[in-house]
C-alpha cells in the first residue's frame, strides 16, 4: 500500500541520519550530538518519566543515556536500529535505578496469554461519566502502569506509548518475540483488574 511504503521509506531515512550522525559522534562532532539529542530527547525523557514517574530524577537519568552514548559512540556497531540500542541503554540505566530504589511491585498472576492480545487502549470501554472520569482515570492509569514489575512496565510503556512493535520490543528487552507478547498479556491483565471500576 503507499501508505505503508511511504512510512517506511520514511523511518529507513530516519534510520540511515541515525547512522550517519552517530558516525560523526563517534570522530567526535559534537554538533552531530546535539542534532541526535533533538531528535531522540522526547523518546528518552518519555520513556523514563513513564518509567519512574515524575517525581523521579528523570532529566538526571536521561542525561546519562546521551552521556553513554557520547561515551559508546566510537565502538557503536549497527546491529539493530539506532533507536532500539538507545532504548536498551535507557532500560538499563532505569532498571538500575529501580532496583536500587527498591520500588518493583511484583503482583503474581494466574492468567495464561491467549493466542493474540490487542493494545490496552483497545480494551478500555468506559462508562457513560467518560467527561468526568478521564483525567481520573489517566492519573490511574500511570499510577498501576508504576506498580507493574520492571520488565512489564517498559513493555508496556513501549508498546502503548512509544508504539513499537513486538519484534522491537524483543530486542530492546532481550526477548523473544512470544516472551513479549506473554509480558504484555500479563501487564494488561493486571491493569485491567486494577482499573476494573472504569470499565463498562
Amino acid at each position: 500500500m503507499p501508505g505503508n511504503e511511504e512510512g517506511n521509506r520514511g523511518r529507513s531515512e530516519d534510520d540511515a541520519d541515525d547512522l550517519r550522525l552517530m558516525q560523526l559522534v563517534g570522530r567526535g562532532d559534537t554538533g552531530a550530538f546535539e542534532q541526535l539529542i533533538e531528535r531522540h530527547q522526547a523518546l528518552v525523557v518519555g520513556t523514563v518519566a513513564r518509567m519512574l514517574g515524575s517525581n523521579s530524577d528523570v532529566e538526571d537519568i536521561a542525561q546519562q543515556v546521551f552521556i553513554r552514548v557520547w561515551k559508546s559512540a566510537r565502538r557503536y556497531v549497527p546491529r539493530a536500529k539506532f533507536t532500539t540500542w538507545l532504548l536498551k541503554i535507557a532500560r538499563n540505566l532505569v532498571f538500575n535505578e529501580m532496583r536500587r530504589t527498591k520500588r518493583r511491585a511484583h503482583v503474581p498472576l494466574q492468567s495464561e496469554p491467549g493466542a493474540e492480545d490487542p493494545p490496552l487502549k483497545d480494551e478500555l470501554t468506559l462508562g457513560p461519566d467518560v467527561s468526568l472520569l478521564e483525567t481520573e482515570l489517566q492519573q490511574t492509569i500511570e499510577e498501576a502502569i508504576l506498580q507493574l514489575p520492571e520488565t512489564q512496565r517498559m513493555a508496556l510503556v513501549l508498546r502503548r506509548y512509544e508504539q513499537l512493535s513486538y519484534e522491537q520490543i524483543a530486542e530492546v528487552l532481550d526477548l523473544s518475540v512470544p516472551a513479549v507478547k506473554s509480558v504484555l498479556f500479563r501487564a494488561r491483565s493486571e491493569l485491567r483488574s486494577r482499573l476494573s471500576k472504569y470499565l463498562a
